[in-house]
Parts: C-alpha cells; structure tokens; sequence
C-alpha cells in the first residue's frame, strides 16, 4: 500500500468548524428575515409611491400624464413647471403663512398638553380617570366632527380669518395628552418624593424635573404636530376667507384655475408644499421614535 492509501483523513481544523457554523447561523437568520424584509419593501413602495408619481409629473414635460402604466422616470424633465408656479401665486408669504401658523400650534400643543397630562400622570383627585378615559374615547371620533361647534365658537370669539382662529382650536389633541401623560408616568417617583422634600412645590416639579425627562416625548409631539399642522387643509380653508391669510396648504389651490387645470404645475405645487415638512422629519426621525418608544414603555 503507497503512504498515501495508509494516512488517516485529517479532520477539519476548529476554525473551520466555526466559520462553517457562523455561516450556516448567519444564513438561517437571513431566511428568517427575508419575510420581513418583504413586507417591509412592499409597504415601502406603497408609501414613497405617490410622491414619486407626482414628482415625477411636476419634472415632466410631454407625454400623457394620466396614462397607464404611468412612467416612473420624467420625461423630458425640466424646471419650467415649479418656475411656473412661482409666476401664479405668491409662494414665499403662503410659506410664511404656514410656518406661524405651524410654529404657534407647536408651542400651544406642547404646553398645553403638558400641562394638561401632568396632573393625570402624577396628581390623585377624584374623577382622574374618568377624565382621562373621556380624553382618550375623543380619538375614535374624526376631526371633521368637531368642525361646526368649532366654527361657531371662533366666529362667536370673532376670530374667523386669523392664525388664532386656525391654531385655537387644534392645541388640546388627546395624542399629546396621553403620550405626555405616558412619559411623566416613566419618571421614578423617589426622584419626585426627593425633590417634595428639598421643599419643591409642584410648579418646580414640573418645570426643573418633569420636562426635562420628557424631552424624547417633547420632540415627538413637536414633529408629529408640525407634520399634522403644516398639512391640515380643511379646517384653514373654512375659517380663513382672504387669500394673503392663507397657509401653504390652502393656497396652492389657486393653481387650478376656474377654466383650467394644469396637472403638472399643480403637482409642482404639491411637491414644493410636501419637501419642507419631509425634510425636517428626515432629519428628526430619530428623536421622533425615540419619543413614542418612550410612551410605549
């Protein structure tokens, strides 16, 4: 027998059985995410879908813009369409219109609901949860409901045409009362009993050590009511009656004309109204899940 035939078949190393075993574990966990992963591109394509569809009609020029299957890439692309809506209504005041009546319903919503969700997380007095099952049951009604009590109220107020009349109305939202209310809950309550006996009373409470805790739930609500305020349309529409008065939102609907309607500088309008609030939610997404992550908890 040649010295070949008589060796014994040499095992492979340690090393190689472990990276033969991370190779195989790394693959069975990629094939128990690949679901996930599906679902989760499919939604992403549904969601991202119009907007690409109306960016991609504002960039175009020719074809049909109602054909079917619609073109993903523009064709013949070109800025003449945002130029255009420039030329037709005065976009910068519509920008500043939105951004105070935006900025004012953040500042009003944060401290509002702050201090409306503080005695229900850290007060006992009789009735609290009554009342704050009574805010919660609110959430299941639509917002268009309350658009006549609302509307009265204001024109009784005389506050109809004005960034009061708008704001007023939408600063006590149940969200930011219940994702406050859950944040001051997530606050350890020696901390509160050891400032209760530094002498503290509950303003300082509240002020020096509540917020300041509260701060991812702060952001949330700041992100999650800029993007609700900057896009609401209907309630401005109705209280507002002069067009300089007008948000972003309500004025871009001066790009339909009465016997006219072009589709693409509308969608340029559209596009130049939706960038601003994509942008800042791009960059603050971060603090924004960090936010409800805490109200889970």
């Amino acid at each position: 027998m040649s010295q070949a035939q008589t060796m014994p078949a040499i095992a492979p190393s340690s090393a190689t059985m472990l990276q033969r075993g991370l190779h195989s574990a790394r693959l069975r966990r990629i094939v128990r995410r690949l679901p996930h992963y599906l679902l989760l591109s499919v939604l992403a394509i549904i969601t991202v879908y119009p907007f690409w569809w109306t960016l991609v009609t504002a960039l175009s020029t020719t074809g049909d813009v109602y054909s079917f299957p619609p073109p993903l890439w523009p064709q013949d692309p070109s800025l003449v369409n945002f130029i255009e809506v420039f030329d037709t209504i005065d976009l910068l005041a519509f920008y500043k219109n939105s951004l105070l009546i935006s900025g004012a319903t953040v500042v009003g919503t944060l401290v509002i609901c702050s201090l409306a969700a503080y005695p229900l997380a850290r007060m006992q007095f009789p009735g609290r949860k009554l009342v704050f099952g009574a805010i919660i049951a609110t959430m299941i009604l639509p917002a268009e409901i309350n658009f006549l009590v609302n509307f009265i109220t204001v024109s009784k107020l005389q506050l109809t045409d004005s960034v009061t009349g708008v704001v007023l109305p939408n600063l006590a939202g149940a969200v930011g009362i219940f994702l406050m209310k859950q944040a001051f809950e997530a606050v350890p309550q020696d901390l509160i009993d050891a400032a209760r006996v530094d002498g503290a009373n509950e303003w300082e409470i509240f002020w020096k050590i509540m917020l300041p805790l509260a701060k991812p739930a702060l952001g949330a609500l700041a992100i999650l009511t800029l993007v609700t305020a900057w896009n609401q349309y209907i309630w401005p529409s109705v209280v507002m009656t002069s067009p300089e008065n007008f948000p972003l939102s309500v004025g871009v609907q001066y790009l339909s004309g009465s016997f006219s309607f072009k589709t693409r500088v509308v969608a340029a309008g559209a596009v130049l109204t939706v960038i601003p609030i994509l942008i800042v939610f791009l960059f603050t997404q971060r603090y924004f899940l960090r936010g409800f992550d805490g109200a889970v908890k």
